[in-house]
This record gives C-alpha cells, structure tokens and sequence, in this order.
C-alpha cells in the first residue's frame, strides 16, 4: 500500500502513524509519499512504477483536492486502485471515496452561523465532528481498471457512478 500526505500538513504524521498501525494489523507494507507541489506529485506517481504498490490512499489535503484530476489521472495512467477522502474525486474519475459529507458539514456551520448571528457566543458553542459519511464508488473506473467491485461494496455506497 502507498499514502500519500502533504509534507507541511500539521495532521500528516498522525495519519501516517494510523494507517502505519491500519496495514501492520492487516499485514500488508506501506510506502509512504510525500509531495507539496504539482512537479512532486507527477515525480512520486512516477515512482509508483518501481515499487508496483497495491492500492494508494491519498491523505486529505487542500492541494490534493485542488489537483484532483492531475492525481485521479495519474492514477488511472499508472493502473493504481486509489481511495479518497472526498467525492470530488470519484466524480473527476477516482476510484472510491470515503469521507464525511461536505453538504452535512456545511449545513451545521450555516446553524452555527445563525447561532452566532442571533447572540450566541462563539465560545460557548461545542465543537462537533462530522457525524454523516458517504462512500462513492465510481463503476467506470473500477471497469477500466479490471476490477469488480465487491456487492458489499456496491450496496453499502451512498452513490454509485455509472
């Protein structure tokens, strides 16, 4: 398996550390990469030629979302099964997403808005962690790439690409 992470993200080395923990406990290898640019994305795609890796997991990251078709292109020219955090992904052509739902997230902070804006205090406001998930999975892709998608799979995704 490969991740790949934001050298300059402060949450990298956590996210490493989990999924360091996640593949050890399934027995399987990670590699990690790391890339803050555009050339460095092209340059760490590149080396998953060598190191034949399995499937890749890209780490949440707002460079890597606004470089998604550059990552989901790559991707598919290397023939690496990828996992992504946000949907954008899968809809510019990724395989699979699992991540929380941005529509989700951005109705609570519109209710945290109104909140605030009738008198509440900022502080007085409990932090809250995203509590609606969705997985997409992109059927084209996985077609492309040879690979039949599990059932499970299929009817646990809260949207199919066809």
């Amino acid at each position: 398996m490969a991740l790949l992470v934001h050298p300059n993200d402060p949450n990298a080395e956590r996210f490493i550390g989990d999924m360091q923990e996640a593949t050890r406990a399934k027995g399987l290898q990670l590699r990690v990469l790391r890339a803050g640019t555009e050339t460095e994305i092209d340059d760490v795609f590149a080396s998953l030629v060598q190191s034949r890796v399995d499937g890749l997991v890209v780490g949440p990251n707002a460079l890597f979302v606004a470089r998604r078709e550059q990552i989901v292109a790559l991707a598919s020219r290397q023939a690496v099964p990828a996992i992504y955090g946000r949907r954008q992904f899968v809809t510019a052509g990724g395989l699979i997403s699992y991540g929380s739902s941005l529509t989700a997230v951005y109705r609570r902070m519109a209710i945290y808005v109104a909140k605030i804006l009738n008198g509440a205090e900022p502080g007085d406001l409990p932090v809250q962690r995203p509590a609606v998930f969705e997985l997409v999975v992109n059927l084209k892709t996985a077609k492309a790439q040879g690979l039949t998608v599990p059932p499970s799979i299929l009817v646990r995704a809260d949207e199919v690409i066809e």
